[in-house]
């Protein structure tokens, strides 16, 4: 008597199962919204109002800083120097 696998009832391929399980969850995600957030014109106004923003801050003090730079006039704090380094060295 000859056995072989050809003639299994009820036989299961794994790799099918995992394929429809893969196929669903991809089918799933692209019908997926994405969140959208709205800003009210009452929020942007808000904001316009409130000053320079950081990036005209940063700005202004890069700037500040490249001329003290270059007058000579700009003083390194050692001990401040120090304490920020410590950290890093230990």
């Amino acid at each position: 008597m000859k056995v072989d696998g050809s003639n299994r009832i009820g036989a299961v391929n794994p790799y099918k199962k995992s394929y429809e399980a893969l196929s669903a969850s991809a089918a799933s995600k692209t019908g997926k919204k994405k969140d959208q957030v709205e800003i009210s014109s009452e929020a942007k106004e808000l904001l316009g109002t409130q000053g320079p923003t950081g990036q005209e801050q940063s700005v202004d003090k890069i700037a500040e800083l490249k001329s003290s730079v270059a007058a000579g006039t700009y003083k390194i704090d050692a001990r401040t120097l120090a304490e920020k380094l410590f950290p890093f060295i230990k």
